[in-house]
């Protein structure tokens, strides 16, 4: 019997589109102006695309690599390129749980941003004042039915993307969103930009300042700061693309070889740093302009935010359709992260798309719930320490251990004789038009990346239990 023909996406846009989807997400729209605000502004920008071009970026083509050389998900590409060392193949499970782990708290968060975009096209949000809608987010939390119901919205609508097909479905809405996504990007920012005061903002995001580097906040010399504030830009420029967990290698698998993979790592990037450069260009503009602490930390979006559009002009319609864009940039990265796990299940065991769907979205949920019942029900639950929660303890799961552990798999896989090897990862990446991966750059990769990764690993352990 012949294997059924694996499903590809039906163009190039289609790749560039979900691939970025993947990377674009809450870690963009959410965290990125949140922890800019807190480290300094610009200068931390500049840092943060360093990062990301020297040590991000290049991951990424490994793990694209690695997903189109063997044509398969996480689940089989280790054993199909190194079938002899099956001790590589144990990634693939891990990797594959990873993707489970972060669904269990994104669908729950991604709640948060369908509600807030309900809240606001129906004035629910209208003429309240700071306490009060600080006191509407705590109600959220405080509900342990309205948040399964807007998780529940969140796993239905990823899910039925995923049953549609590969070409249908995921590509077909994908694109719609990401066209979406970015012209609500651009006329929210052209708004933000144009208000009264926004200047100041624009400065505070545009004009380095490098002096800030150095100073703590209370505005003394020291290194100390400097080195938490490289660390944080280190951070995000390593966990914004999602890599680690296979969630980039399974949309390689799905691409023909006439395009070098570097080439396409360099426009997926590209358009994932410019969704969070313009999410901080819509939201620091505005926070001068009204006033607000731009380093309100995770508060920002739904307490401080909200109390900003109640100020404005139309600030219903900004502040829904603020909302409908984070939606947007969380919801690219729930379909994306469905299909990894979908495809695993039709890889490692043969199924159809459907069942593999039905599977997936029941475990989803069942493993969701925990953390909805996180901050109500089961909030006297806080594994790493007092103020932690379920959703704290699963971010720490997958951000401080999986996703550089994984990206530390994908290097010393596709950088070692051990692995697949240096000589085959350079000739799948470069096969195809564009951009050629610097092979000249192994030792670089061999002996300083790992390094750099040990540091994030360990770095965020100390940070996390040294309290």
């Amino acid at each position: 019997m012949s294997e059924k023909p694996r499903e590809t996406f039906a163009s190039r846009l289609g790749f560039i589109f979900l691939s970025a989807g993947c990377a674009i997400g809450l870690g963009n729209v959410w965290r990125f102006p949140f922890i800019t605000g807190q480290y300094g502004g610009a200068a931390f920008v500049l840092i943060y695309i360093l990062f990301l071009l020297i040590l991000a970026m290049p991951i990424m083509v490994m793990e694209f690599a690695v997903g189109r050389a063997s044509g398969q998900s996480l689940a089989r590409s280790f054993l199909v390129l190194r079938p002899e060392h099956k001790v590589w193949s144990l990634w693939g499970y891990i990797g594959w749980a990873g993707n489970y782990v972060l669904m269990m708290f994104y669908t729950v968060v991604n709640g948060w941003m369908i509600a807030y975009t309900y809240y606001s096209f129906t004035g629910k949000l209208d003429g309240l004042n700071p306490d009060a809608v600080g006191a509407y987010f705590g109600g959220l939390l405080a509900n342990p039915y309205e948040l399964t119901f807007w998780m529940m919205v969140v796993i239905v609508f990823g899910a039925l993307v995923c049953w549609a097909g590969l070409q249908s479905g995921v590509e077909s809405i994908t694109k719609i969103m990401m066209c979406g996504l970015l012209m609500l990007m651009i006329v929210l920012a052209g708004r933000s930009v144009t208000l009264e005061g926004a200047e100041k903002g624009l400065s505070f995001y545009l004009k380095p300042d490098f002096s800030k580097l150095f100073t703590n906040d209370a505005g003394d010399f020291s290194l100390s700061h400097l080195g938490t504030t490289l660390y944080a830009a280190l951070g995000q420029a390593f966990f914004t693309l999602s890599i680690g967990i296979g969630s980039m290698a399974i949309f390689g698998s799905y691409i023909k070889r006439d395009r070098s993979l570097l080439g396409e790592s360099v426009i997926i990037t590209g358009l994932d740093t410019f969704v969070a450069l313009m999410a901080g260009l819509i939201i620091f503009p505005a926070c001068f302009a009204y006033g607000v602490n731009p380093g309100a930390g995770p508060g920002l979006i739904f307490v401080t935010l909200p109390n900003m559009f109640n100020q404005m002009p139309e600030g219903r319609i900004w502040g829904a359709l603020f909302f409908l864009f984070m939606s947007f940039a969380a919801l690219s990265t729930v379909i994306a992260v469905f299909e990894n796990i979908v495809a695993c299940f039709m890889d490692r065991f043969s199924w159809t798309r459907h069942r593999s769907v039905c599977v997936m979205a029941v475990t989803i949920t069942l493993l969701s719930i925990p953390c909805a019942l996180g901050f109500n029900v089961w909030s006297d639950i806080q594994p790493l320490g007092a103020g932690s929660g379920i959703l704290d303890l699963e971010d720490f799961i997958l951000s401080n251990n999986l996703l550089p552990i994984g990206s530390l798999v994908y290097l010393t896989f596709c950088v070692t004789r051990y692995g697949w090897g240096w000589d085959n990862f350079i000739a799948e990446s470069d096969s195809g038009k564009g951009a050629k991966f610097p092979a000249k750059l192994r030792s670089y990769f061999t002996y300083v990346v790992p390094v750099i990764i040990l540091v994030i690993l360990f770095t965020g352990y100390y940070q996390t239990f040294a309290k």
